[in-house]
């Protein structure tokens, strides 16, 4: 049975602000910029003046597309080029990744596969061995070394089943699964990479 690294898997965590920096850096580095709002001079018609500039009584307008009109424009609106990242040392983002794991692991939720176990390709196997662990309904996320074939093959059609490979692990994942899966040869990849001993 494969032992879990003490400075990747039992850090104690005194506050979760680390965690969540790299939580919301992750769903804001995600974010896309699509929306865009017309401004004024972008909004069709509005070419006449609506009325003359001098005696009518009323406040002096050159255009209905003024954005204080209905119809009008956007003052200040979307322009389709906001940059929504949020940067994070690398430093910081793998000592949040270690905590997390930490995190999880306190929970009872990081699991080591059996090294006998082996995924043919067929979904089947890969459900027969989530009922074993007793991991069935859960949300998993399965860490590999590689993503084989085989291993893709197996866990593609399962809703509840993420796979990742060990260097990419990140912050939102872990936090948003129920239980964590490695094999040996991921959790010595993650361990390395986490302590800076990948070459």
């Amino acid at each position: 049975m494969a032992t879990l690294n003490k400075d990747v898997f039992g850090l104690k965590v005194e506050n979760h602000e680390l965690v969540k920096l790299a939580y919301d850096a992750y769903l804001a580095n995600s974010r896309s910029s699509h929306a865009k709002t017309l401004k004024r001079g972008e909004v069709r018609g509005g070419g006449k003046k609506p009325w003359r500039q001098k005696g009518t009584g009323r406040a002096r307008f050159g255009s209905t597309r003024n954005p204080i009109w209905r119809h009008g424009g956007v003052a200040f609106g979307r322009t389709g080029n906001e940059n929504f990242t949020k940067k994070i040392a690398k430093s910081s983002k793998l000592l949040a990744v270690r905590q997390a794991l930490s995190m999880k692991n306190a929970a009872k939720a990081v699991f080591v596969l059996d090294p006998a176990v082996k995924l043919d390709g067929k979904t089947k196997s890969a459900v027969k061995v989530l009922k074993d662990m007793k991991l069935e309904g859960k949300n998993v996320l399965a860490v590999a070394n590689e993503k084989t074939p085989e291993i893709l093959r197996s866990t593609n059609n399962l809703p509840n089943v993420k796979l990742v490979r060990a260097t990419y692990l990140n912050v939102y994942d872990i936090m948003n699964a129920d239980a964590i899966v490695f094999s040996e040869a991921a959790l010595k990849a993650t361990e390395n990479w986490l302590l800076g001993e990948e070459k």
